[in-house]
């Protein structure tokens, strides 16, 4: 299990929202409780880098869940428009092939210290064996995502992004350097919704999960600080 990130710091609360209030509100009762916010596609198509920068403001270490994947000189852009937002974590997707994540590694490289974690997405949790099948990817989803991460190490990047049900093949072939950034991550309390492979907190951390991103499970809840406080006594 990797032991150098303190309990609270593995979580990343998911800010899928168009509503800026709330999330601006969910990051300042969240600092301190979390290790930082992911903002993906929906949040960063409402409100931009301007948005971005009103939830940083909060004080927490910022996930730009862009998941680039387009040709190498577009990603490479992208890349350098997003690094003054000074993100900690931004990522790509891994089947953009490595020619794309080398020129992403490589606009990385060139941000002010600390740079953000380059990671690369494997396969999307939401997609089932019978999925990959239809898109023509055939065999087994651990498969393929541990042959994607290969690739993404080979590329230089910081590591990938793999269902739950991955980590243990993952951690096996890349080694205890490589980071592990884990989605599909539901509390027993919790309901599971449109993931399809999950595991509990303290389950993936076990296996060797770096970073989990939790979403509806402390944004849903009735109280967010209570379910984040819980979340991080089960892994401490």
């Amino acid at each position: 299990m990797p032991s150098q990130i303190k309990p609270t710091d593995r979580i990343f609360v998911a800010l899928d929202t168009t509503d800026i209030e709330l999330a601006v509100s969910l990051a300042q009762h969240l600092a301190g409780l979390v290790g930082g916010v992911k903002m993906g596609k929906e949040f960063l198509t409402a409100f931009g880098p301007d948005g971005v920068r009103r939830v940083s403001a909060c004080g927490m270490p910022v996930f730009l869940d862009t998941k680039f994947h387009d040709i190498p000189n577009t990603v490479a852009s992208a890349i350098r428009a997003a690094l003054p937002l000074q993100p900690f974590m931004i990522n790509i997707h891994a089947s953009g092939g490595r020619a794309m994540m080398e020129a992403a590694r490589d606009a990385v490289l060139e941000a002010e210290s600390p740079r953000p974690l380059l990671i690369a997405v494997t396969v999307l949790t939401s997609l089932s064996d019978q999925d990959l099948d239809e898109i023509g990817l055939k065999g087994p989803s651990q498969d393929r995502v541990v042959a994607l991460a290969k690739l993404t190490q080979s590329c230089g990047l910081d590591g990938v992004v793999c269902s739950p049900l991955e980590i243990a093949a993952v951690r096996q072939a890349c080694g205890p350097d490589f980071k592990l950034v884990v989605p599909g991550i539901r509390p027993t309390w919790a309901a599971a919704g449109d993931q399809k492979r999950i595991m509990t907190p303290r389950q993936a951390v076990d296996l060797g999960a770096d970073y989990l991103v939790i979403g509806r499970p402390i944004t849903g809840a009735d109280d967010p600080v209570a379910a984040a406080k819980k979340i991080a006594e089960e892994l401490a």
